[in-house]
C-alpha cells in the first residue's frame, strides 16, 4: 500500500517536500519511483532512487528535485524547489517495477 502526502496550493517559485509511506513490501530493497499526472494528461515519470541511494530524474525536475528514502520509515520523499505552474499535477509514489497505484497528492502552483 503506498499513500502519498505533502501537497498543496504554493505559488510559483516556492517548494513543497512530498512523502510517500509504503507498507506491505520489503521497502529497503526495492527501488522507488515518483510519478505525476497533470490534468489532462498521461501519468509521467519523474525521480527514482534505488536501495542503494543513487537517484536520477526527468529532465523536467532536473536540479530543482531531490528525492530520498527513509529506510526505517518506509517512507520516500520528493522535495522540489522553483516550482512552477507546469508542476500542477497529482505526485504518485510506486516500487519499480510498479504494482497498484495508491493514493496521489495533489500539487497546485499558482502563478
Amino acid at each position: 500500500q503506498l499513500q502519498a502526502s505533502g501537497g498543496g496550493l504554493v505559488q510559483a517559485g516556492g517548494s513543497l517536500r512530498l512523502s510517500c509511506a509504503a507498507s506491505g513490501v520489503i521497502f529497503s530493497v526495492k527501488a522507488m519511483d515518483w510519478y505525476r499526472q497533470a490534468p489532462g494528461k498521461q501519468r509521467e515519470w519523474v525521480a527514482r532512487i534505488f536501495s542503494d541511494g543513487k537517484t536520477t530524474y526527468a529532465s523536467s525536475l532536473r536540479g530543482r528535485a531531490t528525492i530520498s528514502r527513509d529506510n526505517a520509515k518506509n517512507t520516500v520523499y520528493l522535495q522540489m524547489n522553483s516550482l512552477t505552474v507546469e508542476d500542477t499535477a497529482v505526485y504518485y509514489c510506486n516500487v519499480v517495477p510498479p504494482g497498484r497505484w495508491g493514493q496521489g497528492t495533489l500539487v497546485t502552483v499558482s502563478s
